[in-house]
């Protein structure tokens, strides 16, 4: 069954991608691997969760904020790849969870995003993970996912997709200040006209 088809099929509609907030792209490929940058659970038009889990959400919530952050990350292969199905394999999965310093069900909270992978992928979702508990999260979000995938090559005769990393926007560049003589030179260059 084709990954489109499936995701209709669970009901699920993928979120916009949003666009990195600092000087990075969403993905980066190097030769079969893509590599995506760290997201959030932040879906467009709701308010961005904040908080530690083990005192202001429970495992359930932490779970579906982990499900939400895997619907993000899927949102970004479908604008880095176009097509879903190129996707061989979730690879690796490292789960951050900002917890509190006791806290100790990371895994149960990230399987929020590890069961989403296998329920849209299927066997191609089955990956290896990492879940750890940290002290903070960038913006105070409560959990914070990064994924490697294995993806397939572009079919034969068809036009590459635009890769929505290539359409961001390089951040601008500072020009250096001039460097100044050191001292050392400037002394040598008197001792020597004397």
């Amino acid at each position: 069954m084709k990954t489109e088809q499936r995701l209709k099929e669970l009901g699920i509609e993928l979120p916009e991608t949003t666009s990195p907030m600092a000087n990075y792209v969403n993905a980066v490929r190097t030769g079969n691997l893509l590599f995506l940058a760290g997201k959030g659970p932040g879906l467009p038009g709701k308010p961005l969760p904040v908080g530690k889990v083990g005192r202001d959400f429970n495992i359930e919530q932490g779970y579906r904020l982990a499900r939400d952050t895997g619907l993000n990350l899927i949102s970004v292969l479908k604008a880095e790849l176009g097509d879903l199905d190129r996707v061989t394999r979730i690879v690796k999965v490292l789960g951050m969870v900002n917890a509190t310093s006791e806290y100790g069900h990371q895994p149960e909270v990230i399987n929020g995003c590890s069961d989403l992978f296998v329920e849209v992928f299927g066997d191609r979702g089955k990956h290896a993970r990492s879940a750890v508990g940290v002290g903070s999260l960038p913006r105070g979000i409560p959990v914070e996912i990064e994924v490697i995938v294995e993806v397939a090559a572009e079919a034969a005769g068809r036009a590459p997709v635009p890769r929505a990393a290539a359409a961001a926007k390089p951040a601008a560049k500072k020009k250096a200040a001039p460097k100044a003589a050191p001292k050392a030179k400037a002394k040598s260059a008197k001792r020597k006209k004397r």
